[in-house]
């Protein structure tokens, strides 16, 4: 779901925008020494990785890079290897502003991959350590492709239906907005087979008379209905793109994030194959609270990160655009909206009941699709057992 949701993001940034972001000859490259590694702090031990992590920690991403990867690439450290061709990068594994001896692969997702699942990539290329797979996705094939989160970086998904407050002051929620569509004769805009809409339309939260799945990725259709239309998007996005680099709408937009209805995965959570996990245990126990607290470091500080970001978006040149601004966007709603926050007084954690109840919720939603485990249970999909109980936003 979230590779042809942003594919529509870049679509439309693309097409209305403009933005200055040209693209670099295919190759490999040296990232800039001013790093994310650099704004680390140098003040904790030293994480030695060497001997129970590959010798290079592949991480396969679900799109491009951008702000909600930030953790990511948070952790490369100085003058990290680009290969624009493939769509990758590569550095030293750096924790508290030092090497941890061993190497990271952060590989982009979404055109790179050709739009396919991260949990399908995993097992058809097993040099992968980690990849991001959303509660969605791991319930919907965990019967054929069985994937274990073992930290969830975000606690909610970004993903939101946007509407302009000037031609709906009074609507609060995704459930007033679709009594309003109906009233008027708007529509919710989005994309052809969306998981949460099938559940918006099942729990009728959303009635089937404004559901439009012709969403193309541009803002055309939304700004010349002239606010009349919603639209799905990214609440650490649109927003500010609209607003910003949409001239021909350039002003706010209201939303509400798809969480607030039930429909509540955990997005992008750092996932190995199910299988893998045991021989994975060593490592996982070290490299889990490096993970943690480069999520903390770059969302307290993302400027450093972002200008990465930028950098590998320009070299990838692939039709996605990113900037450092809407970076700096992404990084501060994540804290504002608590897309990212401590859970439990940590950071990265599930709950296991949010995780059955959404169980119950998605398998009426891949009912005929996908593979899903008959007797799938919270506890397949997850484990909260490397993670650092000292490692959090508030610490």
């Amino acid at each position: 779901m979230r590779t042809i949701t942003r594919l529509g993001v870049a679509t439309a940034a693309l097409a209305a925008t403009a933005l200055a972001l040209t693209g670099c000859a295919a190759g490999s490259s040296s990232g800039s020494s001013t790093t994310a590694a650099t704004a680390q702090s140098a003040s904790g031990p030293k994480v030695d990785l060497s001997g129970v992590c590959p010798a290079t920690v592949v991480v396969q991403t679900d799109w491009n890079p951008e702000g909600e990867h930030g953790h990511l690439y948070q952790m490369l450290g100085p003058d990290p290897q680009i290969d624009a061709s493939g769509k990758t990068v590569t550095g030293d594994l750096y924790a508290n502003g030092k090497s941890t001896g061993v190497k990271l692969e952060i590989r982009a997702g979404g055109p790179a991959i050709g739009y396919s699942k991260v949990s399908s990539q995993m097992y058809q290329d097993k040099s992968i350590t980690l990849g991001y797979v959303s509660t969605d996705e791991a319930v919907q094939f965990s019967g054929n492709l069985p994937t274990t989160s073992v930290f969830a970086e975000n606690d909610t998904s970004p993903m939101a239906i946007m509407w302009d407050p000037k031609t709906y002051p009074k609507v609060d929620s995704i459930a007033s907005l679709g009594k309003a569509l109906a009233k008027d004769g708007g529509v919710v805009r989005y994309f052809n087979g969306a998981a949460y809409m099938t559940y918006l339309e099942q729990s009728g939260t959303l009635p089937k008379s404004v559901l439009d799945g012709s969403y193309d990725g541009t803002p055309s259709k939304f700004v010349s209905a002239g606010g009349k239309d919603a639209q799905q998007g990214f609440a650490t996005a649109e927003p500010y793109i609209y607003q910003n680099q949409v001239a021909a709408w350039g002003k706010k937009v209201d939303y509400a994030l798809i969480s607030s209805t039930g429909w509540n995965p955990y997005p992008e959570a750092m996932s190995v194959r199910s299988g893998d996990l045991t021989k994975l245990t060593p490592c996982l126990q070290k490299l889990v609270p490096v993970m943690q607290q480069a999520d903390v470091d770059y969302l307290k500080a993302p400027q450093a990160t972002n200008d990465l970001i930028t950098k590998l978006v320009q070299q990838y040149n692939n039709g996605w655009t990113y900037d450092s601004k809407v970076g700096a966007f992404a990084a501060a709603q994540m804290v504002k909206l608590g897309i990212a926050k401590d859970t439990d007084g940590y950071i990265g954690s599930v709950d296991d009941q949010r995780m059955q109840d959404f169980i119950e919720k998605a398998k009426p939603v891949f009912a005929g699709s996908g593979d899903v485990k008959s007797d799938l249970k919270a506890s397949d999909l997850y484990t909260n057992e490397f993670l650092d109980k000292q490692i959090g936003l508030g610490k």
